[in-house]
């Protein structure tokens, strides 16, 4: 498996009212972040705080000039769902991830083992 190249694809995909947010990481940012809770509403996250529509694509993926990467403007304060990001080999393959080998598509029980590994201090106590 190789290391995340940045590519932005899981974030692009997920962006438009795929991710949620729970309510203490709401609290938290309703508190310590207005600038992040300015884009939440009714529970759902990134919600145009002018009009409430569902906005597209996260307002803090940034994509970085003249590269094919991005980064993510909130990144230690982004949802779990972002920080828990991949959490199957089956959801990488999905969502076209650029970290998957071709090793890992022909073993990926031993795949995910890898995986649990890589996002162990993503996840802690998930793995």
């Amino acid at each position: 498996m190789k290391d995340c190249n940045q590519c932005g694809k899981c974030c692009v995909k997920y962006s438009n009212g795929g991710l949620s947010a729970s309510t203490s990481e709401i609290e938290l940012w309703e508190i310590f972040k207005p600038e992040i809770y300015q884009y939440v509403s009714d529970g759902k996250i990134w919600v145009n705080p002018e009009t409430g529509e569902q906005i597209e694509r996260c307002p803090w993926l940034r994509k970085m000039p003249n590269q094919e990467k991005y980064t993510c403007d909130i990144y230690y304060d982004r949802p779990d769902d972002c920080k828990y990001y991949p959490v199957t080999i089956e959801q990488m393959e999905q969502d076209e991830c650029e970290m998957l080998e071709e090793q890992d598509l022909a073993k990926p029980k031993q795949a995910q083992k890898i995986l649990d590994k890589l996002m162990s201090e993503s996840r802690p106590g998930l793995e």
